[in-house]
């Protein structure tokens, strides 16, 4: 590598993506529009979900127990008399769900029966929302009866108390560890695109054998290919931080140096990849493909992000420890939502740092002196 060339190979690729903008766009504006989308539309939180309330006593135990569910900040209520009023809607799905009390609720109550009972339907189509909508019943039932027997005289002094306590997400909100593990499945896609479909371009274009012909050495030449990627993709990462932070109301508890060390590992497995789709493909349309195939899709499935690793086929665990970001997911979460874990950021980041000299070894490989 010679230092009156190398800059001059760096000054070119800074021009051609002034010129050809593509590379700005993948890495500011498709990052903006995939957070708003993973941000707004994944949540594991459920708030105002719509159940019925089957109110067939008209007693006031019965009655105080119905008053619990409407004024529930968990359930957007709608009530009737019988079952059969509300099964259209459970079964057109409007309803999520549909608690039943019945007849004898009040009676069974004050005549101090241990096995008074309701009902609780919910829609089996989505099991997640059916299993959320059950506890969350339940979790109103308890409180209200936990009151209930109190104000009548029913429940003694407890001699042990159990008091939940969650460290480091206290409101169990599903966006403070999804928007991290949603950066980095953005990341993944845009840094493996850019030198993807920028590189292709210009196989395509005839630019790339070009430089090919020239005495330029052949890491060089892809070093200069990197570089300019490398900080686009770290001003994205800054930029995808700072909607985190202030759009979607994320803790930010580690530090810049942490993040940014997890950033520069993953950068380079994520755009050597994309070099080595480019120089194996040398046409856009396929090195996209490509792109979505090995870089989108293993990091939204198989990365922890969506989907519980431990609870994964042994077979597709193994799998999972080949996907670079198994390994930035955990780590991102940690960094905003915890802080600072540095035995867990080493591990990934040598991880990542292998990861990514495999893929520009391979594509210092798949790169031939010579046009096909």
């Amino acid at each position: 590598m010679r230092f009156a060339r190398f800059p001059a190979l760096l000054i070119k690729e800074f021009r051609q993506i002034l010129r050809d903008p593509s590379a700005l766009l993948i890495a500011f504006v498709l990052p903006i529009i995939l957070l708003f989308l993973f941000g707004y539309a994944i949540s594991f939180d459920i708030r105002q979900v719509k159940i019925g309330v089957a109110l067939q006593d008209d007693g006031a135990p019965a009655q105080s127990l119905a008053t619990a569910y409407r004024t529930s900040r968990w359930f957007e209520v709608t009530q009737a008399h019988e079952l059969a009023e509300l099964e259209p809607d459970l079964i057109a799905g409007h309803l999520r769900g549909i608690v039943v009390i019945p007849a004898d609720f009040s009676a069974r109550l004050e005549a101090g029966d241990r096995e008074v009972t309701i009902q609780v339907i919910t829609d089996g189509a989505q099991p997640n929302t059916a299993s959320f909508v059950a506890n969350y019943v339940e979790g109103v039932r308890a409180t209200w009866a936990r009151a209930w027997a109190e104000d009548h005289g029913q429940v003694r002094p407890a001699v042990l108390s159990f008091v939940p306590r969650f460290w480091f997400n206290a409101e169990l909100t599903s966006r403070d560890f999804l928007v991290p593990g949603a950066i980095a499945v953005v990341m993944a896609m845009i840094g493996t695109l850019l030198t993807a479909l920028v590189v292709a371009r210009e196989w395509e274009r005839g630019t790339m054998e070009a430089l090919l012909a020239t005495p330029v050495g052949m890491a060089e030449l892809l070093a200069s290919k990197v570089l300019p990627y490398f900080l686009l993709g770290l001003g994205s990462m800054a930029m995808c931080t700072t909607l985190a932070v202030t759009l979607f109301d994320v803790p930010f508890r580690g530090s810049a140096l942490g993040l940014g060390a997890l950033s520069m590992a993953f950068l380079m497995p994520a755009l050597g990849q994309g070099l080595w789709i480019s120089a194996i493909t040398k046409n856009q349309f396929v090195a996209s493909q490509l792109a979505l195939v090995l870089g989108f899709l293993p990091s939204m499935m198989l990365s922890g992000f969506v989907f519980e690793i431990a609870s994964m086929p042994a077979p597709v665990r193994a799998v999972t420890y080949i996907v670079p970001a198994r390994y930035l997911v955990p780590s991102l979460q940690t960094v905003f939502v915890v802080g600072d874990i540095w035995p867990m950021f080493w591990r990934a980041i040598g991880v990542l740092l292998l990861f990514g000299l495999g893929f520009f070894l391979l594509a210092i490989r798949a790169t031939k002196r010579r046009v096909a």
